[in-house]
């Protein structure tokens, strides 16, 4: 966790935010639908229905969120892939999210950049805390939880950076220190994805 409870958090309104968009398995696309986008979150009443309309268990769980390009926070059921989320559309965050009732309000409790269909950069985290405060919803300050995602120059793969160790899991190539998934690639194949952990052993692990 990177701060305490507030409604702070704001973007720098002269820096425009990075629009991310979708670099996942080409064959999710075709889940997308013009009635089938996240739930809109403008206040805690939003955040009210749409917890009442789960069930306990689902509840309990975190959800699938995307930052729209407009900034609005949309909501949709864990299992729910991202780009269903955002109706197919670029966005200025994503991930998952918990929510908690804090003091008679709802606060997020827990909230990752855990996308890899956007690999949003953890930077993505002040177009979060802008959505979640104009919704009266107070947040931890930054992710509690963050993801490096790095393409690799080299070889073109796809990794999450542990540990901050930047090389590439196939090819053992550096990879670079900044935000660099999207360069002008298209939707990635399912496989095409590495999660580097530094482990012993003879190879990569793959997921």
């Amino acid at each position: 966790m990177t701060g305490a409870f507030g409604s702070g958090g704001s973007a720098d309104m002269d820096a425009p935010a990075r629009r991310y968009r979708y670099v996942g398995p080409a064959e999710l696309t075709a889940l997308v639908r013009s009635d089938n986008a996240g739930r809109s979150i403008g206040s805690a009443a939003d955040v009210d229905a749409w917890i009442s309309a789960r069930g306990p268990r689902e509840a309990s769980e975190p959800f699938t969120f995307v930052v729209d390009v407009a900034g609005v926070l949309r909501l949709a059921p864990r299992r729910s892939e991202h780009v269903v989320c955002a109706g197919g559309g670029e966005v200025l965050s994503a991930g998952e999210i918990t929510f908690r009732a804090d003091a008679g309000r709802w606060a997020a409790d827990e909230i990752s950049n855990q996308s890899t269909g956007y690999c949003p950069d953890p930077g993505s985290w002040p177009a979060v805390a802008d959505a979640l405060t104009r919704a009266g919803i107070a947040h931890p300050g930054g992710f509690t939880h963050e993801m490096v995602f790095r393409r690799c120059p080299s070889c073109r793969q796809l990794n999450i950076v542990r540990d901050r160790h930047y090389a590439c899991a196939v090819c053992d190539e550096a990879l670079p220190h900044t935000w660099n998934v999207d360069e002008g690639r298209l939707p990635r194949p399912r496989e095409d994805f590495r999660d580097f952990r530094p482990r012993p052993g003879p190879g990569p692990h793959v997921t």
